[in-house]
């Protein structure tokens, strides 16, 4: 399936399910892409930072990819991401995701190295110029130390450079800009929020839509969100985010004296799969810390709060 000109819609960031030796459980992935297609979501992002892709060797990428891909068979649109450090590093990834058949590379600006803005539009333009897929970028400063502006990333989409921006900078006035702006551009551009929690505001500011990783858990009420909010209906859309909200809660169960936040978010998003009955075993990639029995207790409450066990 090829990339729509919009992409629009609930696109989860697919979590990465992995056995208790820490490789990838296919069998799992299989079921939770199932899981995020019954729930009506729109597209997939593979190889994100909820799919632990920092933590994934490049055989366990291509395997992921793979697997998700031939899947789908073509019923959604596959995004997957092209995170590495150079320009020359994300061309190989680029390469490999296009030949496994996704349908759009998610790319962030270069890291480890220091760069000037100058150097960040270049890296977009040889990558986007070397793709056979569409490129979208992925502004994630948390990760990469530096915050895409408004200005390059509408400088770039008019130049038909960038296809869309998955923002998860959690700079609401910047996202504003993009959204705003890309109203003058010559080409479709889409733009979409990867906060689990003001996404009914983003929408109300003109979003395409959303990227949420608690969609793993609960694609179903990310669809009824946005659909609430496209049919105009900002009542229920802020019902429907409020309890998410209530939901997103989970990410705070893992003791932040033992693990860090990371840890904690993806624990807790793996362990209420794993309740649920969607993967395997909830384990996230070394050197991440397991959630304890109690606070996989504490993930639990947090569902049954939202009528999800």
């Amino acid at each position: 399936m090829t990339l729509p000109t919009l992409l629009t819609g609930v696109v989860p960031p697919v979590c990465t399910p992995l056995t208790p030796d820490r490789e990838v459980d296919t069998a799992s992935l299989v079921r939770l892409v199932d899981h995020l297609v019954r729930g009506g979501v729109n597209g997939l992002f593979v190889l994100g930072s909820t799919s632990e892709v920092a933590y994934l060797t490049d055989r366990q990428r291509a395997l992921v990819l793979d697997t998700v891909v031939r899947h789908v068979g073509g019923q959604l649109p596959v995004l997957a991401g092209a995170i590495d450090m150079t320009t020359p590093r994300v061309l190989d990834h680029v390469r490999a995701l296009a030949e496994a058949g996704a349908d759009a590379a998610v790319v962030t600006a270069p890291f480890y190295t220091r760069t000037h803005p100058a150097e960040i539009a270049r890296h977009f333009r040889l990558v986007a110029s070397r793709s056979p897929v569409p490129v979208l970028a992925y502004d994630l400063p948390v990760s990469v130390h530096v915050k895409l502006s408004a200005e390059l990333v509408l400088e770039l989409a008019g130049e038909g450079v960038l296809a869309g921006l998955k923002d998860s900078s959690g700079a609401e006035g910047a996202f504003r800009s993009v959204v705003t702006g890309k109203r003058s551009l010559p080409r479709q551009f889409s733009v979409l929020t990867g906060s689990e929690l003001t996404v009914d505001s983003a929408l109300a500011m003109g979003a395409d839509g959303v990227v949420p990783g608690l969609g793993n858990v609960d694609p179903e009420g990310y669809v009824r969100l946005h659909a609430a909010a496209r049919a105009g209906d900002w009542e229920r859309a802020r019902a429907e985010q409020e309890r998410l909200c209530g939901l997103f809660g989970m990410v705070r169960a893992g003791d932040p004296a033992r693990m860090g936040g990371s840890s904690s978010a993806l624990g807790a998003f793996k362990a209420a799969l794993h309740l649920r009955g969607v993967i395997a075993c909830p384990a996230t990639a070394e050197p991440q810390i397991p959630l304890s029995r109690q606070e996989t207790e504490a993930v639990g409450k947090h569902l049954a709060a939202a009528g999800l066990l």
